[in-house]
């Protein structure tokens, strides 16, 4: 008799409990979630305005067109903002009180890259996403036939330069050539600093500072076109042809290109009939009779046919 006592009594608070609760969970379905039960934060370090809580608010509203908390489709809503390009990640929840909860966390440029006529941003994760038409964010500019593979390097390049004062103060773009090399482009100047490959971007770096601290801070940094520092443990300097105090120096080598010697092969050419005349009237001697001299010459040889005129003109 107590255990069914017992039963029953358990029974009528389940059955009590139930009610509230399901009289609990129809109140807080029906509650509308209005503007001050909608909080947006945005947890990125580096402010950027891609989208604001504007947009978020938005869409929320697109989500939910009645605004009732059991209406509202957290999965797809969550899915929906996180499909958003320049989002990288979103969280969404309620809370008992039914206020919604939006953490998002937005995609920060390291640069911008204009590849093929296409213009786009790429993050720390070498992940592209379009720019925007109401916001740009300052980051450096690449130029170039960029591979996806790189992307990542590039932007840890990228993030090297914006941490080192003295980059930061010289270099303020990237470019790939045709040839697969990387240059950064400089404030100073026209020239630019030729790196190569993305490898060894520490001990590249530090070779250029040592060169400018110790020989470019007295030029004139418009005395050069080009500072190479790809091959290790040299700097290769080119000069910039419309300067014109390096018109002197060019000129010297120029000079010095003309004054190197340049092998000639002369073929054996037999001598002109008027020269051997010569020659025959200065070896002859004055003293012989002509007789002998007309033999001499009569006389045949190994390397020279016998010439009538010569004896004859004698």
């Amino acid at each position: 008799m107590k255990n069914k006592y017992r039963i029953l009594k358990i029974a009528i608070t389940v059955i009590i409990l139930g009610f509230l609760l399901s009289f609990s969970l129809k109140k807080f379905s029906g509650q509308k979630i209005t503007d001050n039960k909608i909080s947006v934060k945005m947890n990125e370090k580096t402010p950027v305005y891609f989208i604001d809580e504007k947009d978020i608010r938005e869409i929320v509203k697109k989500e939910n067109p009645s605004g009732k908390v059991g209406d509202l489709n957290i999965p797809a809503l969550e899915k929906k903002i996180n499909n958003l390009p320049a989002v990288d990640s979103a969280n969404v929840y309620l809370n008992l009180n039914g206020k919604l909860n939006l953490d998002i966390k937005q995609r920060v440029p390291v640069f911008r890259l204009n590849k093929e006529g296409r213009d786009f941003y790429v993050d720390e994760k070498g992940i592209e996403f379009p720019i925007s038409k109401t916001y740009s964010h300052p980051c450096m500019l690449v130029t170039g036939n960029v591979k996806k593979e790189e992307y990542e390097k590039l932007a840890e390049l990228v993030e090297k330069i914006d941490n080192d004062d003295f980059s930061k103060k010289y270099f303020i773009g990237i470019s790939k050539d045709r040839n697969g090399d990387y240059n950064l482009l400089t404030s100073e100047g026209n020239y630019k600093v030729e790196i190569g490959d993305l490898d060894n971007i520490d001990f590249k770096v530090k070779g250029f500072k040592a060169f400018v601290e110790k020989y470019l801070v007295y030029q004139d940094p418009e005395k050069y076109s080009m500072v190479s520092i790809k091959y290790q443990n040299q700097i290769v300097t080119t000069l910039n042809p419309n300067y014109k105090e390096n018109d002197s120096i060019l000129k010297a080598a120029n000079i010095e290109l003309a004054k190197a010697p340049v092998a000639v092969t002369k073929s054996a050419e037999p001598k002109p009939k008027a020269e051997v005349k010569k020659e025959i009237k200065k070896t002859g001697n004055p003293s012989k009779p002509k007789a002998a001299q007309a033999r001499k010459t009569e006389k045949p040889t190994a390397s020279k046919p016998k010439t009538k005129a010569k004896v004859k003109i004698e």
